[in-house]
Order: C-alpha cells, then sequence, then structure tokens
C-alpha cells in the first residue's frame, strides 16, 4: 500500500475537513493532490488499516474496535478505524457549494458577491449571514511565523504613540494626551514624554529629548507610518517627512519605517507604551501636562531603570550603562525646527499663531509681518526680515498681553496700591490723602489718585503736597477738589518795620549827603561854563596874530 497517505496526514485531512476548510485550500496547504484529500473526505466511513508491532501498538481514539493478535514481540495488533463521528451543530447548507464558493474566494470575491452569484446561477436559497460565516471559515489562515528581532548596542531606537492619562484643570476640564515612547533596542532603555499634539514639529522636540536624554543617539530609527515621520509609505523606498530627514541628519541617523501594519517589525516599543499605560498612568489623572512629564520621568528612573527585563533578564540601567558608549555623539547644538509664515497685524497689534495671539509693534498696525514659531516660542520680523518681537509660545486662546478691568494692566487691587504707592512718592500729605481717598472710595478712587499724581507736570511737588494737606483737613477725596485748592492764592504774609538798628546810619546823614553832592554839582557846572567863555572871546585873537 504504497499510495496509502501517512496516518498523521490522514488526520490532518479529515481535521481541517471538520473545521470548515476546502479540498483545493486542504492541498494546497498540504501538498497533496486535490483527488487524494476528496477521497480521503468522501470515504471517511471507509476502514483504513495499519499496524503497529509488540507493545508499542498505537490506539486510535476514533476507532470503534481494537482487535490484538497476540502480545509477543513480531505478533501485529490490527487497529480497525470505524465511522468518525460527526462534528456537533447543524451543518451548512453552503456545503453542497463548497467547490464553487471556494472557487470565488480564491478570485478574491466577497461574501455579498459569492451570495449573488449563489443566487442567480444555483437557485441557492439560504441567507447572506449563512454565506458570510462560510467564507470567513475559508479565509481563516494558520498564524504566520514571527520572527525575533534583536540589535546590536547603538543600532536601533524604536519610537511609537500611544493614549497618555487624561488632564483635570482647576475648573474641571479634560484634555487628552498622548505619550510618546522612545526605546532602545539593545537595552530597552526607554523614554517617555506626554504631549498634546502628534504634529511634526511635537514629534521632533520629544525626540530630541530623548537623544538628549541618552546621552547619544542611536544609528536608526523604527518608526511607524505616522504622517508626522512618514508622508508615503512603501517598503523598499519610502518618502520620509523632510523635516524628520534633517533632523537624522543633525544627528548622524538613518530613518527604517516598518512595514504597515505590521506591529511585530517594532514589537519593543508595542510592548513599552503598554508597559507605560498599564504601569505608570493606569488609574491616574493629572492637573497639568507639566505635572505628568515630572511623573513620567520620576517612574522611568525608580520603576522602569531598575526593573529586570523579562527578555534580557538583564537590569535596564545596568544594560543601558553597557550600550552608551556605543551611541552616535550628539550635535553641538540644538536642531533649529520652526514653521514660518506671514500674518497681518490687526488693529489691536496682534497676530494670530495657532489660536493665540501674539503683539508687534504698534507702527507695524496693518501691515504684513513674517512669523516664526516652534514649540518653545514666536518671532515676529518685518519685512527686512528683522526681529521685532519675542514671544513665549501660548496655548490657544491666550493673549500675550492684556489689560484688565478698567483698561489696567494689573488687577484692581493692584492698580490701587500701586498708584498709592506712586502718590507717596510725591510727599507724606500726598500719600496720605491717596489712601484716605482709597479707604473712603474703593476703586473709584483710581483715577482721582492717578490725576493727582499727573499734577506734577503743571505744579511743584511741594504745591501739590501742600493741597493734599489741606484737601485732608477738610476731608475732601476727590481730584477737582486737589485742583481747586491748586488754584487759589496764597495770603501775603505782612512784617513789621524797625524804627532802628545797630548796622543802619540816620537818615539826616543820607540827607546832608545827598545837599552836598549836589552842592558839589553845581559848583563844577559853573567852573566849566566859565572856561568855555573865555576859550570862545580868545578865538577872534589867536586868529589875529597868526600870520
Amino acid at each position: 500500500m504504497s499510495n496509502v497517505l501517512k496516518v498523521s496526514l490522514q488526520e490532518a485531512i479529515r481535521s481541517l475537513h471538520n473545521k470548515g476548510w476546502g479540498q483545493r485550500r486542504i492541498a494546497r496547504e498540504l501538498g497533496v493532490h486535490r483527488n487524494t484529500v476528496k477521497g480521503y473526505v468522501e470515504g471517511g466511513s471507509k476502514c483504513t488499516t495499519h499496524s503497529t508491532t509488540g507493545s508499542a501498538a498505537i490506539t486510535d481514539p476514533k476507532c470503534t474496535s481494537i482487535s490484538t493478535a497476540g502480545s509477543g514481540g513480531g505478533d501485529w495488533e490490527r487497529c480497525t478505524v470505524g465511522v468518525v463521528e460527526p462534528k456537533p451543530g447543524r451543518r451548512s447548507l453552503c456545503e453542497p457549494f463548497g467547490a464553487v464558493v471556494e472557487t470565488k474566494v480564491e478570485a478574491g470575491l466577497s461574501a455579498q458577491c459569492v451570495y449573488q452569484d449563489l443566487v442567480t446561477e444555483h437557485g441557492f436559497k439560504d441567507s447572506y449571514e449563512s454565506v458570510k460565516r462560510y467564507v470567513r471559515k475559508l479565509k481563516a489562515k494558520a498564524p504566520a511565523r514571527v520572527w525575533r528581532i534583536e540589535c546590536n548596542p547603538g543600532e536601533e531606537a524604536q519610537v511609537d504613540f500611544g493614549l497618555g492619562a487624561p488632564i483635570v484643570d482647576e475648573q474641571g476640564k479634560r484634555t487628552r494626551t498622548w505619550v510618546l515612547r522612545v526605546v532602545l533596542s539593545h537595552s530597552r532603555k526607554g523614554y517617555s514624554e506626554a504631549v498634546l499634539r502628534q504634529d511634526t514639529e511635537t514629534f521632533l522636540r520629544v525626540l530630541e529629548n530623548a537623544i538628549r536624554s541618552f546621552g547619544g543617539a542611536p544609528l536608526t530609527l523604527n518608526v511607524d507610518n505616522l504622517k508626522a515621520a512618514v508622508t508615503k509609505a512603501d517598503w523598499y523606498d519610502p518618502e520620509i517627512n523632510p523635516k524628520l530627514a534633517e533632523f537624522c541628519r543633525h544627528y548622524g541617523m538613518s530613518v527604517l519605517p516598518c512595514r504597515p501594519y505590521t506591529p511585530q517589525h517594532k514589537g519593543k516599543v508595542e510592548r513599552g507604551v503598554g508597559y507605560v499605560k498599564e504601569n505608570a498612568l493606569k488609574g491616574r489623572v493629572f492637573r497639568s501636562l507639566r505635572e505628568l512629564n515630572e511623573h513620567l520621568r520620576r517612574w522611568e528612573a525608580t520603576v522602569a531603570d531598575k526593573r529586570i527585563h523579562g527578555t534580557t533578564r538583564q537590569q535596564v540601567a545596568a544594560c543601558f550603562e553597557k550600550e552608551r558608549p556605543h551611541l552616535l555623539p550628539l550635535a553641538e547644538g540644538l536642531f533649529p525646527c520652526f514653521t514660518e509664515a506671514q500674518r497681518s497685524v490687526g488693529r489691536d497689534s496682534f497676530v494670530e499663531v495657532a489660536k493665540a495671539y501674539y503683539e508687534a509693534p504698534p507702527e507695524l498696525i496693518g501691515r504684513k509681518v513674517w512669523v516664526r514659531w516652534d514649540a518653545r516660542c514666536v518671532r515676529l520680523f518685518n519685512e527686512r526680515m528683522e526681529q521685532v518681537a519675542l514671544h513665549t509660545r501660548l496655548e490657544p486662546g491666550r493673549f500675550s498681553r492684556s489689560l484688565g478691568a478698567g483698561g489696567w494692566s494689573t488687577p484692581v487691587r493692584g492698580t490701587c496700591k500701586h498708584w498709592v504707592s506712586q502718590a507717596s512718592v510725591l510727599g507724606e500729605h500726598c500719600g496720605q490723602w491717596a489712601q484716605a481717598a482709597a479707604d473712603a472710595r474703593g476703586p473709584e478712587a483710581i483715577r482721582a489718585i492717578m490725576g493727582v499724581c499727573r499734577l506734577i507736570k503743571k505744579h511743584s511737588a511741594t504745591a501739590v503736597n501742600a493741597a493734599c494737606a489741606k484737601a485732608l483737613q477738610k476731608g475732601s477725596h476727590s481730584y477737582k477738589g486737589i485742583t481747586a485748592l491748586l488754584g487759589q492764592k496764597t495770603e501775603q504774609v505782612h512784617f513789621g518795620f524797625a524804627e532802628s538798628h545797630p548796622l543802619i546810619r540816620n537818615l539826616g546823614i543820607y540827607s546832608d549827603f545827598i545837599t552836598q553832592t549836589q552842592n558839589n554839582n553845581q559848583t563844577h557846572d559853573t567852573s566849566n561854563k566859565h572856561h568855555q567863555t573865555s576859550r570862545t572871546e580868545a578865538a577872534p585873537l589867536r586868529a589875529a596874530w597868526q600870520p
């Protein structure tokens, strides 16, 4: 019986047939002819004889009878296989059309198309659900082998995102977070950081933080085909995001994306993300993103790095110390990654970036500016690409600077204290008056105190301080009261004159001095006139004397 299959192969044919496999598929999987499969499937009720020797007899649980010819060596034991017990449950009405269904499924038709063809071509009477169940059984595949991958030190790092713990602020607002996990494939050293977005900028910054925390860069990055890393997935020639490609050139790394829908290609980080979710974050709620990341850093240092890994059977921290020297050296500076776009400066001198608002110089209102932003800061440039403003990155809906109630830059109570202190600089009475006005009128007194402080532009501090002193005496706490007191004329003070003083001479002496001076002047004038008359009379004589 050289043409009889081995018992194990016969049992495999019957077992797969009982599971709902078609004859074509069984023949293809086991490597036998389809007619051979058909003979064993349809002749399952026939007896198949096989023999064993001695005490090594094999007893088939499906045998209806077992006859033994003897127990000594060389004696043959014959096992007669009876009728196979049918599989429990209702038999599918699709079995009579099994070959047809199998052919159509192998051609790539869906269960819906198979059902329509059976109804049209063969007059099928059963429901679509029965065809769908039958097709599902045909499409059931045996699990494919998964190969284990182990990397040399510093050779690979695997990267993946996972859902993080929620953030609930003081107002009860719940925010979803994501955790980016980076795992070195050799030592299983990990880095985890929670973020609010999965864009390219955030991805690169967290990846850079991971590399800096490791103290070096791996040779390759095994990433998923997320949009922040891969623009077009392809096993042979994938299109890497230009920013990620530039980032890898900055640190001397290479990107090797895994095949889509094959998480086993990066199983270390897949398991690592699950480890973070189950061990570090499960059942926890945080008040801020900073609190969540601080918790992850403590957990990495005290739990993840101290554990004995189930595969390597080594402590993660100790194994990482052996891998650290094999990492690529870090670049001198951080990777300059930013997004650039033009914005119009609004009437309020603000520009909008990612739903947040940043102040520009007022002289640029109504004009275009260039904006560069990353995860940390926002820079504004004029048309000549000169930086005109620098701001810290804000959350959506926030303003870099705004005024509060009443148009003040600080809260109401803080504004009131500020202007009371400003009034105290002008003088003691001004400070006392400002404090009294604030106590009596509350926030209403802020503008009155501001007006009094600005009176220094037209009046001296002494005058303002004196007016405040009078206002305190009168109990006036208004700005108009101070200005009215400043407009009043100052009363003239009369002083008494002394009748005599040792340093002052008698008035008679001054009278005699004046009289004597006048007489001397008269005498001098008379003498001058006489001399002039003499010179006039002598003039003809001098003329006559001349030859």
